[in-house]
């Protein structure tokens, strides 16, 4: 009997690429498989979801995740980073001085929404900042004619939003929290309003208008919805 990514909680987009949305906060992760390589976006909540994440990713894949990019350094998209060891880690320049030097702001946000204690502690006290600082745009190539590019287009929901492209019909675009779909887009203190919607001009450059746009939260969206979420933020802003 096949194994289709529904059967293991996968949404498929694309050939050999597909999101899932994780419970508690919705929190949605991507997957990107390669020839012998899995790249997964955004590593969940705690060790315990990363782990399952991981399995599941690589009950799909029949291999290792060899790869692990994290859209931006909130708890929900960050603290299962530690169950994916052995995989090459990537984030925008100035992820890896957040998960070393301010831990305890994660920490304090991840009880502050309803993490238990336990699970937070275990998951800060296991991070490791990511190795490859992406800085403009870098190319990952994942064998078997399968290239995605990581581009940090912020900042705006936070000072380091990284997006991943996935060319191909359709093109698939991992937004991070840059873009939201089942709540307003959250601003909170490490939000750099100002640059929010050029960031999602960056979005849409990258994509293009026949992209399927993969939020950080909710259903995935279309170029116009990404245009509406950005004249939306530049009002609510104040910025052009």
């Amino acid at each position: 009997m096949t194994v289709t990514w529904e059967d293991l909680g996968w949404e498929r987009l694309a050939a050999g690429v597909g999101r899932c949305r994780l419970p508690g906060w919705d929190c949605t992760s991507g997957l990107v498989l390669g020839a012998g390589t899995a790249l997964v976006v955004d590593a969940g909540s705690s060790l315990a979801e990363g782990a399952r994440l991981r399995s599941r990713a690589e009950a799909l894949s029949g291999g290792r995740v060899t790869h692990l990019a994290l859209t931006h350094p909130h708890f929900d998209h960050v603290l299962g980073a530690s169950a994916f060891a052995g995989a090459e880690m990537y984030a925008a320049v100035g992820v890896d001085a957040v998960l070393a030097h301010r831990r305890e702001e994660l920490r304090l946000d991840a009880l502050g929404n309803g993490l238990p204690a336990a699970d937070a502690d275990e998951a800060v006290d296991a991070l490791v900042a990511p190795g490859h600082p992406v800085s403009g745009e870098r190319t990952l190539d994942l064998g078997g004619g399968r290239q995605v590019l990581l581009a940090a287009v912020g900042p705006g929901h936070t000072a380091y939003d990284l997006a991943v492209l996935v060319p191909g019909a359709p093109k698939v675009v991992f937004c991070g929290d840059l873009v939201e779909e089942s709540g307003e887009p959250q601003a909170g203190p490490d939000a750099v309003p100002s640059h929010w919607p050029a960031a999602l001009d960056r979005l849409l450059a990258l994509g293009g208008e026949d992209a399927l746009y993969v939020p950080g939260h909710g259903a995935v969206v279309d170029a116009a919805f990404v245009r509406r979420q950005r004249d939306a933020l530049a009002a609510r802003f104040g910025v052009s």
